[in-house]
């Protein structure tokens, strides 16, 4: 017999975007279930370094904060959604604060206290606020402790998600005139069960996708679940070729997944080569301050040019002092690895960071589905563009989720009730005895990823990554259609999913812009108005 829950709001992951949205729609006596795949603490949210950008300066300004915005993106940002998100930095903020998050402060000469900014990539002025160099755990952990504590609030830790249920699931017609969300096949990891959850409406909160990549910051969960749901679904998606790479993911056998902040070039490290020479000022005049793209390129060009395998990131000149009380996760993280950071320069690489693309959705996160939301890393806002400028991403969370609850409130009384929805059918699939088909081809994706569709693309590397996309997507939905779902699998199915997106995102540039570079188009076309990428599922349907 399986198990059927029903409620108000169906929120798909517990990150910064998801926790909010819950924590504002459980004070109006909506219930509210809360989905995470792994434990609460398992997502990008939590493992955030860097901090969140809002005008608190009095030498800033909303303006300031828009054009650097509109700067890092390359010419692909939407304004409007860009002043949206900046003017609402300071009230996110604020309602972290009432939340319990607790900033890192600093004293004035006269003896006041306010928040302590940081300056990173890519922003003209000091404007990032943090909780010392752990911003997103402590953002995370706040957060987790409200819902925790809310009588309207259901978390479910160790649910992945198998599919959305739509009045197109249930009519069995890929795309009726009228799409509406009724809630999700939930695969209960722990006890192997699948549940359906019944909700009339559904916001998905997964976070980006750079798990498709062989080296990435990000935690193991960023298998960008809510951006194939949501296309399989019947969701347009846009910019998928803008995966940001981290200019400085720490270079170590054992630590590829570990992050140096930003921060730390923000406060004056310095990369150099292991000779100890800089370089960066031969790529732009910024030096270490200007975007990710480029910082991350201009590494990517030394470590290939002089077949070395990292750079390195000096902030040794600074003050121990300084530098463990600024930077004292960082500290403690490379002092695992044996590496001093107040005495030696930090070994670094570029490894996949961000998902600039995603679920096509308007200023109130809403989709091309009825009353199915995007939030946070999983959606295209238009905020970003081309390139995410750091710290944007922490502000676009708890913006989007405000915009998210306003609509959601203000629509709920006209909301038609769920239909009564079937059970999911396992009668005619068997328990694997190959599991070694999934890690293999994980592993067989993300390499070619990496070397096809990295950092710098070719026409030529792009064939070859779609030819290989597409015969792993027979394989795997083969497996899939044989076999009960387990948590692999489900992210093995939607990774792939993922990488064609990007692929076919990536095709249809025919320049550089942004994160996307290309050597057979090594120029941004300023001859034509920017375009985003959109990839429609009717589109999809036609070529099958």
């Amino acid at each position: 017999m399986q198990i059927s829950k029903n409620y108000d709001v169906l929120i798909i992951g517990s990150g910064g975007a998801g926790l909010s949205l819950a924590l504002k729609l459980a004070d109006h006596s909506l219930r509210i279930a809360v989905l995470s795949k792994f434990a609460l603490t398992a997502g990008s949210t939590y493992y955030a370094q860097g901090g969140i950008s809002a005008v608190f300066d009095a030498e800033d300004s909303i303006e300031s904060h828009i054009e650097d915005t509109l700067n890092a993106g390359a010419g692909l940002c939407n304004p409007e959604i860009v002043r949206l998100t900046v003017t609402h930095g300071k009230s996110s903020i604020d309602w972290l604060r009432q939340q319990g998050v607790v900033f890192t402060e600093e004293q004035t000469q006269s003896g006041e206290t306010k928040l302590h900014l940081n300056r990173e990539g890519g922003h003209s002025h000091r404007r990032i606020v943090h909780t010392a160099d752990a911003t997103g755990k402590a953002v995370s952990l706040s957060l987790i402790e409200r819902a925790r504590e809310h009588e309207n609030i259901e978390l479910f830790e160790f649910h992945n998600v198998v599919e959305l249920i739509t009045r197109s699931t249930l009519s069995n017609t890929p795309f009726p005139a009228h799409k509406r969300v009724v809630g999700a096949y939930v695969l209960d990891s722990k006890h192997q069960q699948v549940m359906t959850f019944g909700a009339p409406v559904v916001a998905l909160a997964t976070g980006g996708a750079s798990k498709v990549y062989l080296y990435s910051t990000n935690p193991q969960s960023a298998t960008g679940d809510g951006i194939a749901l949501a296309w399989r679904a019947g969701c347009r998606i846009s910019n998928m070729e803008f995966m940001q790479f981290h200019p400085t993911c720490l270079y170590h056998p054992e630590a590829r997944s570990f992050l140096i902040s930003e921060a730390v070039r923000g406060e004056g490290g310095r990369l150099i080569l292991p000779d100890g020479s800089p370089f960066m000022q031969r790529f732009d005049p910024r030096g270490e301050l200007a975007p990710r793209d480029i910082v991350a390129r201009a590494i990517d060009h030394e470590i290939k040019k002089r077949g070395i395998d990292c750079v390195y990131l000096d902030i040794s000149h600074k003050s121990e002092q300084f530098i463990r009380s600024h930077f004292p996760t960082i500290y403690q993280q490379c002092l695992k690895f044996n590496i001093d950071i107040t005495r030696q320069p930090i070994p670094v690489v570029p490894a996949a960071h961000y998902t600039c693309g995603g679920v096509l959705t308007d200023s109130y996160a809403r989709t091309d589905i009825a009353n199915l939301y995007v939030i946070g890393e999983a959606a295209c806002t238009g905020l970003h563009g081309a390139n995410r400028m750091a710290s944007n991403s922490l502000l676009e969370c708890l913006v989007f989720a405000e915009r998210a609850y306003e609509d959601i409130l203000n629509r709920f009384p006209s909301i038609e009730p769920v239909p009564e929805i079937p059970d999911w059918d396992e009668s005619l699939v068997s328990d694997s005895d190959e599991e070694v088909v999934v890690s293999h081809n994980w592993n067989e994706l993300r390499n070619f990823m990496w070397d096809y569709v990295g950092i710098v693309r070719t026409d030529k590397r792009l064939a070859r990554a779609l030819h290989r996309v597409e015969l792993l997507k027979k394989e795997i939905a083969e497996y899939y259609g044989n076999f009960r779902v387990t948590s692999d699998l489900l992210e093995l199915r939607n990774l792939v999913i993922v990488a064609e997106l990007i692929i076919r995102c990536a095709r249809q540039r025919k320049e550089s812009r942004g994160l996307h570079y290309t050597l057979d188009y090594p120029y941004t076309d300023d001859a034509h108005p920017a375009q985003n990428t959109v990839l429609t599922p009717e589109a999809r349907i036609k070529e099958q």
